[in-house]
């Protein structure tokens, strides 16, 4: 289901920045394509605002290339080495992306989609509380293009992870899921899922920090992060997150952030923007977070 993040209703006193967008789900009419610039059919589907996506879209994994040290050989036979080597981005996409589905969600009103990724091959699939929270009707749409549907098995809103059970399907790919604690500043990472409902979309980027706390306000509150900021009941949704210069937009929520290995090392689930539309959109700035691997393994095995 799609994801967006609603405006904080009241912005904090000090300092005057705009607050952490949490996905909170909203379901957004379709919106005509912008000039010079052609998007598909899916494109314009209600998508929920910023989830976290963790790549830079189409961004060439530049950090870990060697570079020349600038120095002049002073003979033909001097040569440059390095013990680094990019990363084969392609090579990791063939490998993970049939582990990676769109999730659609109907209420009585609206519809918006998110993103998933498979746990085992009977089609249980991770995901974001916030994209599934509020579904009447659900369906899953896997990367052969086949859409089935779905029930939610169980959800963890404290965490904003959700599993959900593809039904009358078998023999899917499950994701390998990797140690997050090993993660470092600098590791490369690929995001998959379905920004704007262009499903199947890879970005890069890297790890740009890590154990940040994000606080975000819960389904019933979906005001500022910020706490003097807050009023009013309802749960708040704070985890240490893993944070990344992904480009993600909206569609991207509860897709996997995988590392150079093809492991999932953690889930999309929120941005940092500093400005957001009236309706509560929002697009990356290059401030990205995703909910650590060990943290999901932990939820999904309590569910």
């Amino acid at each position: 289901m799609t994801e967006t993040y609603l405006p904080p209703r009241q912005q904090p006193r000090q300092p005057p920045v705009p607050p952490w967008t949490y996905p909170a789900p909203s379901y957004l009419p379709p919106e005509p394509p912008k000039p010079k610039r052609r998007l598909g059919r899916g494109a314009v589907a209600l998508v929920a605002a910023a989830t976290i996506a963790a790549a830079g879209v189409g961004g060439t994994v530049g950090a870990l290339v060697a570079g020349d040290d600038g120095a002049a050989a002073p003979t033909a036979s001097a040569t440059t080495t390095s013990d680094t080597k990019a990363v084969d981005v392609s090579s990791i996409v063939d490998k993970v992306k049939n582990s990676v589905v769109q999730v659609n969600v109907r209420t009585a009103n609206a519809e918006g989609l998110g993103s998933g990724v498979i746990i085992d091959a009977s089609g249980r699939i991770l995901t974001n509380n916030h994209v599934v929270s509020a579904a009447e009707e659900l369906t899953v749409t896997l990367a052969d293009g086949r859409t089935v549907p779905a029930s939610v098995v169980g959800t963890d809103p404290s965490t904003d992870l959700a599993v959900i059970q593809a039904r009358g399907v078998s023999g899917l790919t499950p994701a390998k899921f990797g140690d997050s604690d090993a993660v470092h500043v600098g590791d490369e990472v690929i995001a998959i899922g379905s920004p704007g409902g262009l499903q199947g979309t890879v970005t890069t980027g890297i790890v740009s920090a890590l154990d940040r706390e994000v606080n975000v306000a819960g389904e019933e509150q979906r005001q500022s992060p910020f706490p003097q900021a807050r009023s009013g009941g309802g749960s708040t949704v704070t985890y240490h997150a893993i944070q990344t210069d992904a480009s993600i937009n909206q569609g991207n929520s509860g897709g996997p952030l995988f590392n150079s290995a093809g492991e999932v090392i953690g889930v999309n689930s929120a941005i940092y923007s500093p400005v957001s539309g009236p309706d509560g959109s929002a697009g990356s700035v290059g401030i990205g977070f995703a909910i650590p691997s060990n943290d999901a393994q932990q939820v999904i095995d309590k569910l």
